[in-house]
């Protein structure tokens, strides 16, 4: 309980007014005031009902709808959604008899929602009463959803420009059904439908289609150097590297599905945190999987991740990390024959835009000029590095966090153009 401004003023002109009345009258006027605002309290001391609607589930740097409505009758409120997490935003935090703001999450995994905090004002406007409302919410933020959809999207509308829509191969002892057709005496006896030929009467024969699905394992680094931070999509805020690579590895699911490919993943440190087999529809397990990924301090183990997949079926791999220098990649490079043997490689690593705007923008300044000097120092190793995997039969894969996601993908669908994997 508390008092409004008004019981206030009320308070301060009775008190003042004892230098004209006895001060006697005078307080007694102020015991009236405080027991009308203490009154005025008690009138809204039951707690409001209020309904929340929130989302259970959000997609990290997507916006969503808050709505708090107050039932009819309440009396005047103002309502207020608190956020005990600093990664989630609420656009417009307080309102009054209700709320509808935007809710936006900045960073993947699991995130509370507090309680609604209401300030009721008695029908007086001298007191009222603080309350706490509902209960905590939880909010499971995916990685960027809708943008993996849209490219999945576009690849089936075929406005993607490397778009290798889904590859059916030809007529022959497959396991997927094409039709069932009259029989030819040339037909293998392994065709033929008994049921459909004693349902018509006369020889039957199954058309099939030469299974040419893939599989696809995304090897997701999260070591140390996966959580250096890039501009993110607002260009204002910042995500980690890691962040850009999971919403590389959904957009690679969202394809796949579409495509009719099998996809799993595998998270890795110097151990192996996460692993899901490809897998046909297998996009709720493999969320679940890498929605709440974090960088761990410490290097990857590379040639221990590559372990766990080389004994897999031939498979295209596409490892996702973070290509820093020459140095620092040696033992990818060391590695990844392991891998080269049996399977098609593509490594994918985000670039830093700031680096790249400094090398592109003509130097103004002594200080400027210094900067570009830095830049080119930091790019030039990375340089290196690239070209070493590239000799190597590597498919190297690089972009900003605009980019690579589309690249990542462009990559995948050509290597299933080719049929290589």
């Amino acid at each position: 309980m508390s008092f409004t401004r008004w019981t206030v003023v009320l308070i301060v002109i009775a008190a003042s007014s004892a230098l004209i009345i006895p001060w006697q009258l005078a307080g007694l006027v102020m015991l009236v005031i405080l027991v009308a605002a203490a009154a005025d309290a008690l009138q809204v001391r039951p707690p409001p009902v209020i309904t929340r609607t929130a989302p259970h589930i959000m997609s990290r740097g997507v916006a969503s709808d808050l709505i708090c409505r107050v039932e009819a009758g309440s009396p005047r409120m103002q309502v207020k959604q608190p956020v005990g997490d600093a990664d989630l935003i609420v656009g417009e935090p307080v309102g009054d008899r209700g709320l509808a703001s935007a809710l936006l999450a900045r960073r993947r995994g699991a995130h509370l929602l507090p309680p609604l905090a209401t300030i009721s004002t008695g029908p007086l406007g001298l007191g009222r009463w603080y309350h706490r409302v509902g209960e905590d919410h939880t909010v499971t933020v995916y990685p960027d959803l809708p943008a993996a959809r849209r490219l999945a999207l576009d690849v089936r509308l075929g406005r993607f420009r490397d778009d290798a829509r889904r590859a059916r191969g030809q007529l022959g002892l497959g396991t997927d059904l094409e039709s069932i057709r009259d029989y030819q005496p040339d037909d293998d006896i392994r065709q033929v439908n008994w049921k459909a030929t004693a349902r018509i009467g006369s020889p039957m024969s199954n058309t099939f289609r030469v299974e040419q699905d893939r599989q696809i394992m995304c090897l997701v680094d999260c070591g140390r150097l996966m959580a250096a931070p890039v501009t993110a999509n607002d260009d204002v805020s910042t995500i980690t590297r890691l962040d850009a690579t999971v919403d590389v590895v959904a957009a690679v699911m969202a394809v796949a599905k579409e495509v009719g490919d099998q996809v799993g993943v595998l998270a890795f440190t110097d151990q192996i945190i996460r692993m899901v087999s490809p897998r046909r529809d297998s996009e709720d397990v493999v969320l679940e999987a890498i929605h709440d990924l974090e960088p761990v301090g410490v290097d990857a183990d590379y040639e221990r991740a590559f372990q766990q997949v080389i004994g897999m079926k031939r498979s295209l791999v596409i490892v996702l990390t973070d290509l820093l220098d020459d140095t620092a990649g040696e033992p990818l490079v060391r590695s990844l024959p392991i891998l080269a043997r049996k399977h098609s490689v593509i490594v994918a690593s985000l670039t830093d835009p700031d680096v790249e705007r400094l090398i592109s923008t003509p130097a103004t300044s002594i200080d400027e000029a210094m900067q570009t000097a830095v830049a080119v120092d930091i790019l030039e190793p990375r340089s290196l590095l690239v070209s070493r995997l590239t000799h190597r039969g590597i498919d190297v894969v690089e972009g900003d966090v605009h980019r690579l996601s589309a690249r990542t993908v462009a990559a995948y669908l050509r290597a299933k153009r080719r049929a290589r994997t």
